[in-house]
């Protein structure tokens, strides 16, 4: 059984506005499908556009907290993870802490008096989705919240800890606070490179944190975005996911694991020079409802199931089991109990 505080993550809490859109919609924003980026000026229209729009849903969402709060769901111990980062003082802020703690996760967000809390376009066209992130307070992170005694109490209880590249742009200093603190105690420290702008523009910060790395997680366009940027010249997953588990490490205390999703393609996982490949649970395309989520819902299984001190076969179970249950319901969300075994 998980312990209390077990499992930690820090990110950007968003509020997920969610709708149906077409092709059109897409143009108009200049947004690829399948796509994460950070919006522009010429985005901030687009919100209103979807909050007008009659299938509109409010989820609360940001990759990192969608990861810990389906890990939480599938533990089903009260406060067995634990999560930071930034919100405004406002409804949606509220309606977040809310959701959140329901959820049965121990949030400590750090509220930000100036900006209103983030939120995230989510443009849903035939079941597949594309993200514009307009971060807004979670951008105004700061490590002096991370370092509080009480917070950093929850970076001592833990023995596990998930980042997702997302949070790169807002306070690398506090990942490497964490990165280092899991190097000096042992622990397993995990991250995700999260979109393909974070492998290309935020390679700095990027590759000071990959050394720290037990875990690294990613989709095959990640991975490949990655690749390049590196100037490896392969666009083959399976050699990647090895390189990328095979780039130095801070310790040498845990062997760094990469696990590349590839959408209904089986999951590619890379350790000690060699690759393993686990197939996904395959539906019906009419039985998905959308994908925001699919990847950050596999993580969360993934990780319910390391903590729990599972093999990488059962933690691979865990994610296509969470992937599964998400990807036929709007946004990450998921029933009231988990029915994995």
């Amino acid at each position: 059984m998980a312990t209390e505080g077990v499992l930690f993550g820090m990110g950007n809490p968003l509020l997920d506005i969610s709708a149906v859109v077409d092709e059109e919609f897409l143009n108009k924003y200049d947004v690829k499908l399948n796509n994460a980026i950070l919006a522009e000026p010429k985005h901030v229209p687009m919100y209103q556009e979807l909050a007008d729009k009659e299938n509109v849903e409010y989820i609360a969402g940001g990759a990192t907290q969608n990861s810990i709060k389906v890990a939480q769901w599938i533990l089903q111990v009260p406060g067995a993870t634990s999560y930071i980062g930034c919100i405004g003082k406002d409804k949606f802020g509220a309606e977040m802490k809310k959701n959140s703690k329901a959820a049965g996760v121990n949030v400590q967000y750090y509220e930000d008096e100036t900006k209103p809390t983030g939120t995230c376009g989510v443009l849903v066209v035939g079941g597949e989705r594309s993200l514009v992130a307009n971060l807004s307070a979670a951008n105004c992170y700061k490590s002096e919240h991370l370092k509080s005694p009480e917070n950093w109490a929850l970076v001592e209880k833990a023995k596990f800890f998930y980042i997702a590249g997302f949070f790169l742009t807002v306070s690398p200093e506090s990942i490497q606070l964490v990165a280092e603190h899991a190097a000096q105690k042992g622990k397993i420290f995990m991250m995700n490179l999260a979109a393909p702008f974070i492998c290309e523009f935020f390679t700095e910060a990027l590759m000071k944190v990959f050394p720290y790395m037990d875990y690294v997680f990613g989709n095959e366009t990640e991975a490949r975005t990655f690749a390049r940027v590196q100037g490896w010249e392969t666009d083959n997953v399976e050699e990647i996911a090895l390189k990328m588990a095979a780039l130095p490490k801070a310790t040498g205390t845990h062997k760094r694991i990469a696990v590349i999703t590839q959408g209904a393609d089986p999951v590619v996982i890379a350790e000690d020079g060699k690759v393993t490949l686990f197939p996904v649970i395959l539906i019906p395309k009419e039985n998905i409802v959308d994908t925001n989520g699919a990847g950050d819902a596999f993580v969360g299984g993934f990780l319910s199931q390391l903590v729990l001190g599972k093999s990488i076969a059962e933690c691979v179970k865990g994610g296509n089991y969470a992937a599964n249950v998400i990807i036929q319901r709007s946004g990450c969300t998921f029933p009231e109990k988990p029915s994995l075994l």
